[in-house]
């Protein structure tokens, strides 16, 4: 082999190695930059894919945690306002009735002063405390009108009697002055009470004369004030 070939021939075998290098890097090139755009970076946690932007979980477990809570929200309001039921129902149980004929009797006494007074005595025979009507509507005989109250008397309250106590009224019977018209003697006293019942009351011995004075007072705690002292 000449000189000249033998140069030759070294000359195509370089270049036939620089050309497969630069070859085979061109397709390393390509190769890492496809993986780049179709695969997630090797350091990104595990079940990153399950969380939603911002933090926020998988609309499932958020729906059970959500469920969660709101069942422990109305477990809690169903027994509160069950507590505040029974408390209620316990308080309105401890407040006192209405007072009825039945629980109550009345007595009428004639008192000297004031002149032409009648003192009512309303004493709780029940085995509960219960509380007065306002005033006694007080009928005597056949009286048709219930007799007005004297609005100066009205206590801040109504009354209430325990089992073994009383309430009082007073009744002005007539005019002191005789200045009273339609006046009339009667020996039967009836006292109406809100539920409809009545209580039979026994006026004092030959009974009592009453005009168009009549007047009651409000239900008192106090005898003295029932009577004005």
């Amino acid at each position: 082999m000449s000189t000249r070939t033998a140069r030759r021939t070294r000359l195509f075998a370089a270049t036939t190695v620089a050309l497969a290098a630069l070859a085979l890097t061109a397709c390393e090139s390509g190769d890492s930059s496809d993986t780049g755009a179709s695969a997630p970076p090797s350091s990104a946690p595990a079940g990153a894919q399950s969380e939603r932007p911002g933090g926020g979980e998988e609309p499932g477990s958020g729906t059970e945690a959500n469920g969660s809570k709101g069942t422990n929200g109305s477990a809690g309001k169903p027994d509160e306002g069950s507590a505040a039921g029974e408390s209620n129902a316990a308080s309105d149980s401890d407040l006192p009735g209405k007072c009825s004929a039945a629980d109550v009797k009345i007595t009428a006494t004639k008192v000297t002063r004031p002149l032409n007074h009648l003192l009512l005595t309303a004493t709780n025979t029940g085995s509960k405390t219960c509380m007065l009507p306002p005033y006694p509507a007080a009928r005597f005989g056949e009286a048709q009108a219930v007799p007005p109250v004297a609005e100066a008397t009205k206590p801040q309250s109504l009354t209430g009697v325990e089992p073994g106590k009383s309430g009082y009224a007073g009744v002005v019977l007539s005019a002191g002055d005789g200045s009273g018209e339609n006046g009339y003697e009667t020996d039967t006293l009836t006292v109406p009470f809100e539920d409809g019942s009545i209580a039979t009351v026994a006026l004092p011995a030959g009974g009592v004369y009453v005009d168009s004075a009549l007047t009651v007072t409000y239900w008192q705690t106090d005898m003295d004030a029932a009577l004005g002292h």
